[in-house]
């Protein structure tokens, strides 16, 4: 059996290591894992009570059109339902887009590094991937439209960026809209935005509006806390999203997925204490990277990119040894680069504490 011959070097997504196999490799009793940037504080307790409330019906398929969920989505941005969708995860909408739109031969942009999915996707498909380097971890917005022509299909833009966590302004964002052909999709992918707490977010559903080749991405994985549930969206013009339907599998989200995101949109109380919590840590991370005279990339999610000026491998790896898993990847083009997810304040207190033994143990680049 052959498969097809786009895909056989396309690489498997590595995830982070899960903690119970890193107790039992290293022999821990303690394991703190910063490298998913998933949420410290879990999720609303709301969201668990729906979760209990419907495993009675775990024989019983679920809405496969998430009508109940569609619904408290659309009303809580004021967007019509016909410009909602489910998948599972933000991934799954990634998926379903390179499905629809891309036939062997189109072109689609995005920066370097970013999330890998859009390239992965993209290449299954036989589009041909342009990526263009990130400037001081910020999407290059200008070299990406210079590679625009009428081959291009999609541009990606990941805001804030994962891995770099860098944010790209409203002003930024529709500067280049503007400057994008109408035939050319720009997903949005904002799996971080309510994280923010610059004031210069972009205000995409507005941009949804106002633009039908605009879609915007998010996910009730990160700040929602409902990572293992596997639920994200997307929101757009009817057209686009109608598209995505068309080629999107029956049932891809679950009944729990599906009441516990429900619930957890209303716990906005839930949402900015973990923002703020989050901002918190932030302010923490980043002075005390500055205390050990460590760079940074501005942090506007749930997770900040240091350069340790050592081999980040070596560093990942001593840190491992203490018990603290964080994310190094050599996909990335950023030898000396680890993404730090944010944090319990005594979660990060723990890492900072281990990496202050590691730079010490690891030598510096000359």
């Amino acid at each position: 059996m052959q498969p097809k011959k786009n895909i056989v070097h396309l690489p498997v997504y590595k995830p982070g290591k899960p903690m119970e196999e890193v107790k039992r490799e290293l022999g821990l009793t303690e394991v703190i894992k910063l490298a998913s940037n998933e949420n410290p504080f879990g999720c609303s307790p709301k969201a668990k009570e729906a979760i209990i409330a419907s495993v009675e019906q775990t024989s019983i398929y679920p809405d496969g059109g998430a009508v109940e969920l569609t619904n408290a989505v659309a009303a809580h941005f004021g967007v019509e339902s016909n410009q909602v969708i489910f998948g599972a995860g933000s991934d799954e909408i990634i998926l379903m887009l390179a499905r629809a739109f891309f036939v062997p031969g189109d072109e689609t942009i995005m920066a370097s590094p970013t999330f890998p999915q859009y390239k992965h996707n993209a290449e299954i498909e036989g589009a041909v991937c342009i990526e263009v380097p990130c400037v001081d971890g910020y999407h290059d917005l200008q070299g990406m439209l210079s590679k625009v022509n009428e081959r291009t299909k999609i541009i990606w833009v990941c805001n804030p960026n994962n891995p770099t966590g860098t944010m790209n302004t409203h002003q930024e964002i529709v500067d280049f809209i503007n400057a994008v052909p109408e035939h050319v999709l720009i997903v949005l992918d904002e799996a971080y935005a309510e994280y923010n707490v610059s004031g210069q977010y972009p205000d995409s559903i507005g941009l949804v509006y106002q633009y039908k080749n605009v879609i915007t991405l998010r996910t009730f994985s990160k700040i929602y806390g409902l990572a293992s549930l596997r639920i994200g969206y997307g929101i757009g013009h009817p057209d686009v999203i109608k598209s995505i339907n068309q080629v999107r599998e029956p049932f891809n989200t679950t009944s729990f997925a599906q009441k516990a995101a429900v619930a957890a949109l209303a716990d906005e109380q839930f949402i900015a204490d973990c923002r703020e919590a989050n901002a918190k840590g932030i302010v923490y991370l980043s002075a005390q990277f500055d205390e050990l005279k460590l760079n940074y990339y501005s942090a506007h999610g749930n997770f900040i990119m240091v350069d340790v000026e050592r081999p980040g491998n070596a560093v990942f790896e001593g840190l491992l040894r203490k018990g603290i898993i964080v994310r190094h990847d050599p996909g990335w083009g950023l030898p000396t680069m680890l993404r730090v997810t944010v944090g319990s304040q005594e979660q990060n207190e723990k890492f900072i504490g281990a990496l202050k033994q590691v730079l010490e143990e690891v030598a510096v680049i000359a």
